[in-house]
């Protein structure tokens, strides 16, 4: 096999075609890294962070289909990955995540002692997600805490410390993950029925849009109760208005739970995310508004 052929299918491994992994990730810590340093970022720091996002989510990924390798042939978005399709074998892909890993720890050695501790508790969860599926009703809960795990890491960064508010915008994470994911599960629900994987898609059952919109309701107060307890302006909730328009949008193309359209919705959550961070770096550059 040629190296330019090796990389490319190194590449879709780390899903580095497919980019809103990365957004999805990288909004949350965003959120953290705008409200830690009061709208004025360190950039080194937020280079680090973006830099580890796009690592760990990377490593996350290779590790995603190296524990899913046995399952991913018989699923049909899936059978075409690089592993279930044997175009890279199980140690080159665990070789690879290592690296990733590696690297991504690399990064955060001059940010503290507190933050290397967290690296290792991202790096667990990270690593551990994969396998929920095997015995956690709702993994996507698990994904949340992952996904988010840069908010504590960044106030840690910044503020030597984990306050209050850095759990409560990991919780709001959390039910945001939840929401976009089990539209995602819903893409493979019936493949994951026959395979007896777990997910919230699954779990929730008929209550599915329910509990969708449960969580987005949920993810939405809690964003609006840590700007609350800032004293944030009408631009933060300017944003988060958006980002609930957004929500209801999402609401109306699943609906129907046609599997194209719960895609469809799962893709444009990054707008969401992107919406919660435009109202809080607006609210910094507009203070009077």
């Amino acid at each position: 096999m040629k190296l330019t052929e090796r990389l490319s299918h190194y590449e879709k491994l780390m899903r580095l075609d497919k980019p809103i992994g990365i957004l999805l990730l990288l909004w949350p810590t965003l959120w953290a890294q705008w409200l830690a340093s009061h709208g004025q970022p360190d950039w080194l720091i937020l280079w680090i962070f973006t830099m580890g996002v796009v690592l760990m989510r990377s490593a996350g990924c290779v590790i995603n289909d190296y524990a899913d390798r046995d399952i991913d042939p018989h699923v049909a978005r899936t059978r075409e990955r690089p592993l279930a399709a044997g175009k890279v074998s199980p140690r080159e892909a665990l070789l690879l995540a290592a690296g990733l890993a590696l690297l991504a720890f690399l990064l955060v050695l001059p940010l503290g002692k507190l933050v290397i501790g967290l690296s290792f508790v991202a790096l667990f969860l990270a690593a551990s997600y994969p396998f929920t599926k095997r015995f956690f009703a709702i993994p996507q809960a698990y994904l949340g805490i992952a996904f988010g795990f840069g908010i504590p890491m960044t106030y840690a960064a910044l503020w030597g410390e984990v306050p209050l508010e850095a759990w409560l915008l990991l919780t709001a994470n959390v039910f945001w993950a939840v929401a976009y994911d089990t539209e995602y599960a819903m893409v493979d629900r019936t493949d994951d029925l026959k395979l007896g994987i777990k997910t919230s898609a699954i779990t929730f059952g008929r209550y599915d849009l329910a509990a969708i919109a449960l969580c987005y309701a949920a993810a939405l107060a809690l964003l609006a109760w840590v700007g609350w307890q800032r004293q944030m302006g009408m631009a933060f909730y300017g944003g988060l208005l958006v980002a609930t328009a957004i929500a209801l949008y999402h609401m109306k193309l699943i609906r129907h739970r046609e599997p194209q359209r719960c895609f469809q919705a799962f893709l444009h959550n990054s707008w969401l995310g992107a919406a919660v961070f435009g109202g809080i770096v607006l609210n910094y550059l507009l203070p009077g508004l």
